[in-house]
């Protein structure tokens, strides 16, 4: 996995922790983590974050990011997600502060804790590879099942873990998402 994703990302995750907000990784850097290697121009970070919040976690990051403050609060308030980009690297991180729903408490229950070396151990929680997938099911429905680049990386961690995933949970939450018919397709073409 590159480095510079990860660096950055995991900086933002440890002010999370020192604040202790809930919030797992997912996305293109979960996926990576799991399955096939892919080059990525953000991060996800899914978190509880609430108002409270705000002024430590602005003011923990605002020297090495851009960040917008009021962005942040809109995104609180309306259960919806902002970006923060990296000064030196512009590399960006999308942190998603979506409603309470059963599939969210599973992601944060399940997260799996990974440990990278750089420079000295650092590690951060990251949704366990069936919530990868399930979440990019999700948004490939979502998107109107037209990016290859999602469905590639479903497939990639499917058939990195062939053996490994928990096929009852898969299927018991791709019917909660509205996605079981995109769940079989996928294990379908991962064989």
């Amino acid at each position: 996995m590159q480095n510079e994703p990860i660096e950055v990302t995991l900086r933002v995750t440890g002010v999370l922790e020192a604040l202790g907000v809930p919030y797992v990784i997912g996305g293109s850097l979960a996926s990576t983590l799991y399955g096939m290697v892919r080059t990525t121009q953000d991060s996800d970070i899914i978190t509880e974050m609430r108002t409270e919040h705000i002024p430590p976690f602005v003011s923990s990051l605002q020297n090495e990011f851009f960040i917008d403050e009021e962005m942040v609060a809109d995104s609180i308030q309306h259960n919806s997600s902002f970006n923060i980009i990296h000064r030196e690297t512009m590399f960006k991180v999308d942190i998603f502060i979506p409603r309470p729903r059963p599939f969210q408490q599973s992601q944060f229950a399940r997260a799996q804790r990974q440990t990278f070396e750089l420079g000295t151990e650092i590690s951060a929680n990251f949704a366990s590879p069936e919530d990868t997938i399930l979440s990019k099911l999700e948004w490939y429905r979502l998107g109107g099942e037209v990016s290859d680049r999602q469905w590639r990386d479903i497939l990639g961690v499917m058939k990195t873990r062939a053996g490994e995933l928990d096929l009852d949970y898969l299927r018991k939450w791709a019917n909660e998402l509205k996605v079981p018919d995109l769940l079989q397709r996928a294990l379908k073409e991962s064989n």
